[in-house]
């Protein structure tokens, strides 16, 4: 059947509420490891040359987790239990080393002590803005 109409959230066209630069260490890729996910991408270089990257790339999971951190320190006190759900897409790579930068705008009660959401946007800094995630929303209490 028909696929139905796609609602992908936009970014206000507002200047964000609030904009955060959260830097990812070189090693990060090497340590996030730890959690269990061993793909070569993520530390050997001649791997991660033979699927077009230029270098090992952050684990996409890695970036989720930052941006939501950055979130919720920003804007929800650091309460992550106000944390109803979150989506986002994955629009492109992150490099060890680079720098996301978290731009957020809040809807509702502006991130306060009621409810809302907030729509954010990511993207690598040092790649002229690269997107990183888009389609990005956090439902909170």
């Amino acid at each position: 059947g028909e696929r139905g109409p796609s609602r992908r959230p936009e970014p206000p066209t507002r200047a964000p509420d609030k904009a955060v630069d959260v830097p990812v260490r070189e090693d990060q890729a090497l340590l996030y490891r730890l959690s269990g996910d061993w793909n070569p991408l993520h530390a050997d270089p001649e791997f991660a040359a033979t699927a077009g990257f230029d270098r090992p790339i952050l684990h996409g999971l890695c970036s989720y987790g930052a941006t939501l951190k950055a979130v919720t320190d920003t804007l929800l006190g650091g309460d992550v239990a106000r944390i109803r759900s979150y989506a986002t897409r994955f629009a492109g790579v992150v490099y060890p080393g680079e720098t996301l930068r978290v731009r957020m705008w809040a809807d509702g009660d502006g991130g306060g002590a009621g409810s809302g959401r907030i729509v954010a946007a990511v993207s690598a800094v040092e790649r002229d803005e690269a997107p990183v995630l888009a389609d990005t929303v956090i439902e909170h209490t």
